[in-house]
């Protein structure tokens, strides 16, 4: 259907690939990865014609069409969303066409509502919508057209998991082909029968998905590795004779002779393997300490008019959770994560953080973490305080980090690609690293290899971490507590992913993402982790528990004070402790043998009394977690 021969590719001095050749057959299903900065995007427009190869052709089979997603999308007009989903198709008869397909508005509406449009919306204005609902809109164009090649960069991006879902099983029944760049691992392994991976200016063909393509790669990363030392092996050992006899009458035509074999090999011979250079990589600086509850929100009311997201909702985050936010869409995960992140106002009860608690909010949509009129450096250098005097250098070095070098500092926000966004975004984090932190589906728009440095940097992450993701691989990696949220509800499951997934006997670990299980909340035993409040519970009563009285909710409010106060007071005397190590680590302060005796005696009474503070502060911990359990 599509063959690409010899295709090379440069701008000015860079050469994003040479020498490219591909066929793609009307059956093939392929997924295309790669760094960033591979070329990726810039193949596609050269097999949509929007760009010309320096050297080499791109032929279509005649008849052949094809549709193609962007990322983004132009902005909407005044035509309804169900003209965009049918101006794929002809829908008046011309001279030349005479059938109009009257099957083509019922399949556009059926497209329509397994996307996510609700009943109604189809006739509706499209400029009425956000970018990610008109892009969704512009899916469906596709899907009614049904070209004999669907060309999809990064398609997930704007669907939630429910959407993601119903497109991915629509698109196994799909009859053309199919070629999609994405960063999603589940999508790749349910649709490809093939990977191609651009790396380091050459196109490689993998089979299989994307599972078997990383295995793949690593037998084939081992074989290169093997052969390439063993040619070295053999280079030297012949550039060892011809050291040792090249000098020599009687050895010197042995001697041309290996020369000659030396150069034959280094021409035959295969390169070293080497890794992707152009990688986000980077750790979050560790945070300061914070209170052993993080924050804690008291009968909070929110509301969308009449739609009653939370009433009386009680919650609780303790430090050092790592906790997904999971259930059905609209159940209330991203208001929730708003509320603790003080994104939106709540109408009514309280937030309160606690002790020390720095909180940061990535949102979902990335815009709302940047300020748009400034530039990417400026992004960065606006976050500049009196406690934190930052240099440029060093905003660049944090913006290198993130993949922007050099002249993209300057870039304005409006030009920045989504993955972009969310570097940057990302990168404004490790200014003033927050304790707690709050993250609406960070991968969005990441490629493959910043997901997994993303996920790296917060495995050491020292801080608390709330999350939502549909991301099965990434909640797997990062998630030790789960927290099922549906109808104003919230349930805690004190182990990761797969506990929950055992406790709520879901079958599909990604469809059981957005499953809205009410009645699946396990049993705590007597060994399960405290893990934070959920929904107001009523006290047990004292037939419940003959053993003893259950505390009322004013006795458990005045013991967690009493907690939040030694808690406190370990955190102030770690903090002295901190000084006095300080300053006993300056050199002036031995050039005063008194000064130095005073602090050493004062460093032995404060290490004295965190200990003591410490073993107060656990037991009274603990003490507060059986009474909240009862």
């Amino acid at each position: 259907m599509l063959t690409i021969a010899d295709v090379s590719k440069s701008y000015g001095t860079r050469t994003l690939f040479s020498d490219v050749s591909l066929f793609i057959a009307r059956t093939d299903r392929l997924g295309l990865v790669g760094p960033n900065g591979a070329g990726k995007s810039t193949l596609f427009n050269l097999i949509l014609g929007e760009e010309k190869p320096d050297t080499g052709t791109i032929e279509w089979e005649r008849g052949a069409d094809f549709g193609f997603l962007p990322q983004e999308s132009a902005p909407a007009g005044e035509e309804t969303i169900l003209h965009i989903a049918t101006s794929g198709k002809k829908l008046e008869p011309t001279e030349d066409d005479y059938d109009i397909d009257y099957t083509l508005e019922p399949r556009a509406r059926k497209i329509l509502a397994g996307l996510g449009f609700k009943e109604g919306d189809a006739d509706k204005i499209a400029k009425t919508f956000s970018g990610g609902w008109v892009m969704r809109a512009h899916l469906a164009r596709l899907l009614v057209a049904e070209p004999a090649l669907l060309l999809l960069d990064e398609p997930t991006n704007h669907l939630d998991l429910e959407a993601l879902l119903w497109f991915q099983d629509y698109l196994t029944r799909y009859p053309g082909g199919l070629v999609v760049i994405s960063h999603d691992r589940a999508f790749l392994n349910a649709l490809c029968t093939g990977m191609l991976e651009l790396r380091a200016g050459t196109l490689h063909y993998y089979h299989g998905n994307y599972d078997n393509f990383l295995q793949e790669k690593e037998a084939r990363k081992a074989q290169q590795a093997a052969v390439y030392k063993n040619q070295q092996r053999e280079i030297a050992h012949l550039q060892t004779f011809v050291d040792r006899f090249g000098a020599k009458a009687s050895l010197a035509t042995r001697a041309k002779s290996k020369e000659k074999q030396i150069e034959r090999l280094k021409e035959a011979a295969v390169e070293e393997p080497e890794d992707e250079l152009r990688r986000i990589n980077f750790k979050f600086p560790q945070p300061v300490r914070s209170g052993l509850k993080v924050i804690e929100l008291k009968n909070v009311q929110q509301a969308y008019g009449s739609h009653v997201v939370y009433q009386d909702l009680n919650f609780t985050v303790e430090r050092g959770q790592r906790m997904v936010l999971i259930g059905p869409n609209g159940a209330g995960k991203s208001t929730l994560l708003k509320i603790l992140a003080d994104a939106i106002p709540i109408q009514g009860g309280v937030r309160e953080l606690g002790y020390n608690t720095i909180c940061g909010y990535f949102a979902q949509n990335r815009l709302d973490n940047l300020k748009p009129e400034l530039t990417v450096l400026e992004n960065v250098m606006e976050l500049r305080t009196v406690e934190n005097q930052l240099t440029e250098q060093q905003a660049r070095a944090i913006l290198g980090a993130f993949l922007f070098r050099k002249d993209d500092v300057h870039k304005p926000i409006g030009v920045l690609s989504g993955g972009e966004k969310s570097r940057l975004a990302l990168a404004r984090l490790l200014v003033k690293p927050p304790n707690l932190l709050l993250m609406d589906e960070p991968t969005t728009h990441l490629d493959i290899p910043s997901i997994d440095a993303l996920i790296n940097a917060l495995k050491s992450y020292d801080g608390t971490l709330i999350f939502i993701s549909h991301d099965v691989h990434f909640i797997k990696a990062l998630a030790q507590n789960v927290l099922h949220v549906h109808s104003g509800r919230l349930t805690p499951y004190a182990g990761n992913y797969d506990y929950y997934l055992d406790k709520s006997k879901a079958t599909d670990a990604r469809a059981a993402i957005t499953a809205g299980f009410t009645d699946a909340r396990p049993k705590q035993s007597a060994t399960a982790a405290p893990v934070a409040a959920a929904a107001k519970e009523t006290p047990k009563s004292k037939t419940q528990n003959p053993k003893s009285a259950a505390a009322t909710p004013n006795q458990i409010r005045k013991f967690r004070e009493q907690v939040g106060q030694l808690e406190k007071k370990v955190v102030e005397l770690e903090a002295k402790q901190a000084e006095i190590t300080a300053a006993l680590e300056a050199p002036e302060t031995y050039s005063d043998k008194g000064k130095f005796h005073h602090l050493n005696r004062e460093l032995s009474t404060v290490v004295d009394e965190i200990t003591a503070a410490t073993a107060a502060w656990e037991e009274a911990a603990t003490k507060l977690a059986e009474m909240e359990k009862e």
